[in-house]
């Protein structure tokens, strides 16, 4: 390998973005938008700063799929990132004992 494409090769992988790792996950009720824009693929800091507000305005996401009533995000974004979204321990389903007490 010539030492051009050695060096080439180096200046590509020094400005490629870094690939977010598949077993990463972020909390939509928790996470600020960095954070959300960083782990989640096809969301920028527009996206997920929409996400914080829509969370500020009408209060916790309770389930995944109300992403979709967040501006610029659709079912395809949710289906690609549904592995790495939390929406927090809190906001788990309750047994019939928790709610039975």
């Amino acid at each position: 390998m010539s030492k051009l494409s050695i060096f080439l090769l180096f200046l590509l992988l020094a400005v490629a973005p870094y690939p977010v790792a598949a077993n990463e996950t972020v909390d939509i009720n928790t996470a600020d938008a960095a954070e959300l824009a960083r782990v989640l693929d096809g969301v920028g800091r527009s996206r997920a700063e929409g996400i914080v507000e829509h969370r500020e305005k009408f209060g916790p996401f309770t389930s995944i799929d109300e992403l979709r009533y967040v501006n610029g995000i659709g079912a395809a974004t949710i289906e690609r990132n549904r592995d790495r979204i939390t929406v927090g321990a809190e906001q788990a389903p309750r047994t019939a004992a928790a709610q039975n007490p």
